[in-house]
């Protein structure tokens, strides 16, 4: 006994200085981590600066023209007509400035390095959640297997009080659970406004006889494709335990799992780098949806959304998420950015990622020109969207501005080649994000991946110029008759509404 006392003495008295040593190494491994996020973001800021300054320099932004190649008087060289269209498209191609202003800000001034979202307080605290994801219901496997890998998520991060609440067009007959709520939307059902697609599907949901959540509940909407991360419910948890803000959203990532298009993948990337300027920064700074916000990944609290509602007719129909958060800001509601990425496919094909331009496209476009939303509260998003449908335009420069050169402004020339650099860098920087999982510890793949997202920005100008075009020639006379059809419904259903009192 006292052999066995003895032996057990010793070997608490051996194993304390191991455990000692195994939790200073602990502690030193996570110093270490935090300080290279702190010079990882201390170098991609050096390096944005730098590349800016660069390329305004080979863009001979800083250095007098060679004499005789730029003309003293460009009204006496070119004509007052080619002179003043050359000038318009010259001030066109900075309607996207406040934007890039913005992402500057953002990826400034926010770390975007972290890989780790601590949560804040214990998740059993945490209020109830429900993830509500629409669908079609036309891939029901695909469905049931991504509720199944969120669920299996969010008991990794220790949630308990929530609920997966499916919203379809066509019944799926999910598998019985009580974490596992499936809402038909009824064939027949009708928003007052007379809302379509998937704001109709969302405005169903809040129907007093379909809601189950209390006011202080919050929603989490998803895609049918959109996979939850731990560091997301981590991020979601915190949002939700603060409340100070009543809506909130992340950063959606494109490049997990198996990729199924490269190029559309590789020019998602800019996407990556939006959420984490634009996005960051407005709802960081001004808690508020200055350019708007994307449609899936949205965190609101149910009084709130409640109150906004998708049911805003047709023109809150295409983009219902842009449109919502417009009709949001309005009502004095306040925004926040949630830590923490998920994860969704790009389009399978060139021609779904063209369609889902064209689409956003026409949603904005109805948003910026609806009466029901104030021009203060729609004036960057309408600049932003002006900057977009100008594209064709814009792109033309890259040919016109050497054939028909206009005399130096050296404050003017430096903005436009700031545009041009920060849009570039921001593929850089979505493509380090994105395949950041793929590339550790190899600066071989590191390189490919940033070579294929250089090669892709071509195909992506032409993709942006061509869901222009094809809007413009195409959907005109149908953008048209539904306003026409629309006017007609509203007009209709007020009649009918003055006839029944």
């Amino acid at each position: 006994m006292v052999f066995s006392r003895l032996k057990q003495f010793a070997r608490c008295t051996l194993s304390y200085p191991v455990r000692r040593v195994k939790r200073i190494w602990t502690y030193f491994a996570a110093g270490i981590e935090v300080m290279n996020c702190e010079v990882k973001h201390a170098l991609h800021c050096a390096v944005l600066v730098a590349w800016i300054v660069c390329f305004a320099y080979f863009c001979g932004v800083f250095t007098e023209p060679a004499e005789g190649t730029v003309p003293e008087s460009p009204v006496a060289s070119y004509g007052l007509v080619w002179t003043i269209c050359l000038y318009l498209l010259r001030f066109t191609a900075l309607l996207v400035l406040p934007q890039c202003l913005c992402n500057l800000c953002g990826l400034m001034m926010f770390n975007a390095f972290r890989e780790k979202v601590q949560l804040k307080a214990a998740p059993l605290l945490s209020p109830f959640v429900c993830f509500r994801v629409v669908t079609k219901g036309n891939f029901p496997l695909l469905v049931k297997e991504n509720i199944d890998a969120n669920m299996k998520t969010c008991f990794e991060a220790g949630m308990e009080n929530f609920i997966f609440e499916v919203v379809t067009d066509k019944a799926i007959n999910l598998p019985p659970n009580p974490r596992v709520r499936e809402v038909v939307v009824p064939t027949a059902y009708r928003t007052k406004s007379g809302a379509k697609f998937k704001a109709r599907a969302l405005q169903y949901c809040l129907e007093d006889d379909v809601n189950i959540l209390q006011p202080t509940d919050w929603i989490v909407h998803l895609d049918e494709e959109t996979l939850l991360t731990t560091n997301a419910i981590c991020g979601i948890l915190n949002f939700c335990e603060d409340g100070k803000h009543q809506f909130g959203q992340g950063v959606i990532t494109y490049a997990n799992g198996d990729i199924v298009n490269w190029l559309t993948t590789l020019s998602d990337s800019f996407r990556v780098a939006d959420d984490m300027g634009k996005l960051r920064f407005q709802f960081k700074l001004f808690h508020k949806p200055l350019f708007g916000w994307k449609g899936s990944y949205v965190v609101t609290q149910v009084e709130a959304e409640r109150d906004v509602s998708y049911d805003h007719g047709m023109e809150g129909s295409i983009a219902e998420d842009c449109f919502f958060s417009m009709v949001a800001m309005k009502h004095g509601y306040t925004f926040d950015f949630i830590e923490g990425e998920m994860h969704e496919k790009s389009p399978f094909t060139m021609w779904d990622f063209l369609q889902q331009r064209k689409r956003w496209l026409q949603g904005i476009l109805l948003t910026v020109h609806s009466s029901k939303i104030a021009v203060v509260h729609k004036a960057l998003l309408a600049l932003s969207l002006y900057a977009w449908a100008t594209m064709p335009l814009t792109s033309l420069q890259v040919f016109l501005c050497p054939l028909f050169p206009l005399p130096r402004c050296l404050p003017f020339d430096f903005l436009l080649s700031f545009v041009g650099a920060l849009n570039l860098y921001m593929y850089i920087f979505g493509v380090v994000k994105s395949f950041s999982h793929k590339y550790r510890n190899s600066f071989l793949r590191l390189g490919m991946y940033l070579a294929g997202a250089l090669m892709t920005i071509p195909f992506n100008i032409l993709i942006e110029n061509a869901a222009v075009l094809i809007f413009k020639l195409y959907n005109h006379d149908k953008y048209k008759h539904d306003l026409m059809h629309l006017v007609l419904c509203e007009l209709s259903f007020s009649l009918t509404m003055i006839s029944n009192e």
